[in-house]
């Protein structure tokens, strides 16, 4: 059997549909639907840990909010996108968004934090069929020529869905119960089974792709063992305890029996000797690189945003577009900038500037001017744009048709890998160091209440309004000022160790 590094062809077939561009919207819609629902969660943090208007959840019981579905979504992704290459991306993205929105009712009307951290996983499994099949889609039914325009409008959902996300949230937030937060989702999801209906095509191959089921349940296991891992280092800021480092361990050995499962494979889920082509490698660890400083950035930032600087969900929400529309920004322009500097250094560009604006949070106290916020995150969002659209296009390039979904997949769980790795390593820095920095202040007070305020600058500052205490408030901002401004060292730091391995890896063959 020939392997897709052998074959060199291009991304997509060459089937071109009748309305490509109407595809292309409903897929942006679909994908939009992702990260509106990621970016709402984030602005609803504050809510739900509050005993009265949310579920007084514990920082542990937020942090798996989130988690349980990076868990799922990173988990199911290989599976969703051979499933995708076996029945075609459109009936995939039909299950997804059924799944999805099912979820989200029932996240919605969740009376503990446990059974919103159950329904988030399902919404993971969701968006594990949908996002891989929505990227397969936009691939297969436009041209070469207008391939990396579609490509950089598929990216920008992100920006469209950041912005929206915290903006809509914050309003939902004002006037509704936290559970509209998930309720949203439901309609939004039928607007886009209309359009699916309407205008995606099937996109069958002539011959279905057999499926790997040793491959698939490999593929599962290894990333859900590894992604848990990761989120419970990051969760007790301790990666040698057993509870992260088995499943670490438990994981790289699941996938690289996955590896030696694929290579013998007549039909395999996806080609792993593609890893070998420095280009698909190369932009792999960027966009793993790239989401791992975004998403760990973004998740200090919103406490930040509403614990030290006192913003209303809403208000961060509206500070927060400014990431969003330097996304959107950068990646439209970014197949021209590409057309004069290449894909290399388009990419290792918008990481530089990511990385530049991960380091400026490290001047941040409570006195810097929202207007400043907003000019990095908005310098934040150009680079992430820069990187995104031009190393999927450049990764797809490299995949026939018969793989695009196996291929999509792997750009997709670089995402959320990156993302799971960026809030679990950057929030774990981030937890140790408040720890540290409030210790001192805590020995004051009595006993009951010392574990609450040593917990989240959060929980110290309840503790000083109920007990009366506002020195314990300054404290607790302190502590949390200076471990944001830990977590943005380390996290530019080992950002630009990436940067070099994708300058390397990205050079032009020779």
């Amino acid at each position: 059997m020939k392997r897709v590094s052998e074959i060199g062809g291009t991304a997509a077939g060459e089937r071109v549909v009748a309305h490509p561009w109407l595809v292309v919207a409903v897929a942006v819609g679909a994908q939009t639907l992702l990260w509106l629902d990621n970016s709402i969660l984030n602005i609803a943090l504050e809510t739900l840990a509050d005993p009265v208007r949310g579920l007084g959840a514990t920082a542990g019981e937020l942090a798996w909010a989130g988690s349980s579905y990076s868990l799922v979504f990173a988990a199911a992704m290989f599976a969703g996108g051979a499933l995708g290459d076996r029945y075609g991306p459109r009936a995939t993205m039909v299950v997804g968004l059924v799944v999805f929105s099912t979820a989200s009712a029932f996240g919605a009307v969740s009376s503990t934090m446990p059974e919103l951290v159950v329904a988030r996983g399902f919404m993971g499994a969701g968006s594990a069929l949908l996002m891989p099949a929505t990227l397969s889609v936009v691939v297969r039914s436009t041209s070469e020529a207008d391939r990396p325009k579609a490509i950089a409008l598929w990216a920008s959902a992100s920006g469209i869905g950041v912005a929206l996300g915290p903006v809509l949230g914050g309003a939902l937030l004002a006037r509704f119960w936290w559970g509209s937060v998930f309720l949203v989702n439901v309609p939004i999801v039928l607007v886009c089974l209309v359009g699916v209906a309407a205008f995606v095509p099937r996109l069958r191959l002539p011959e279905r792709r057999p499926l790997d089921p040793a491959g698939l349940v490999l593929s599962v296991l290894g990333l859900g063992s590894l992604v848990y891992g990761i989120i419970e280092g990051g969760d007790h800021a301790d990666w040698t305890a057993p509870g992260a480092l088995v499943p670490l361990v438990l994981g790289v050995l699941l996938l690289a029996w996955f590896v030696r499962v694929q290579r013998s494979a007549e039909h395999p889920s996806f080609d792993v000797t593609l890893f070998t082509v420095r280009r698909f490698a190369g932009g792999s660890v960027a966009l793993l690189v790239a989401f791992f400083g975004l998403t760990g950035q973004l998740f200090a930032n919103a406490f930040y945003l509403q614990g030290i600087r006192g913003l209303t969900p809403f208000g961060a929400g509206v500070v927060m577009v400014a990431a969003a529309v330097g996304i959107v920004v950068g990646n439209l322009v970014s197949p021209r900038v590409t057309g004069y500097l290449t894909v290399r250094w388009t990419v290792v560009g918008g990481m530089l500037l990511a990385i530049a604006t991960f380091a400026g949070y490290v001047f941040f106290d409570q006195r810097t001017p929202i207007a400043v916020l907003v000019a990095v995150l908005v310098a934040q969002g150009f680079g992430m744009g820069m990187i995104s659209a031009p190393i999927t296009t450049a990764m797809m390039a490299v995949l026939p048709p018969a793989v695009s979904g196996a291929g999509a997949a792997i750009n997709s769980a670089m995402r959320q890998v990156g993302g799971a790795l960026g809030t679990a390593v950057l929030g774990s820095v981030l937890t140790a160091a408040y720890h540290r920095a409030i210790t001192p202040s805590l020995a004051r007070l009595p006993e009951p209440v010392r574990d609450q305020a040593a917990e989240s600058a959060q929980g110290a500052r309840a503790v000083a309004a109920t007990s009366g205490q506002p020195w314990l408030a300054d404290a607790a901002d302190s502590a949390f000022l200076h471990a944001m401004r830990t977590s943005s060292t380390w996290g530019t730091l080992l950002c630009l160790v990436g940067v070099v391995f994708v300058a390397r890896s990205l050079r032009p063959e020779r």
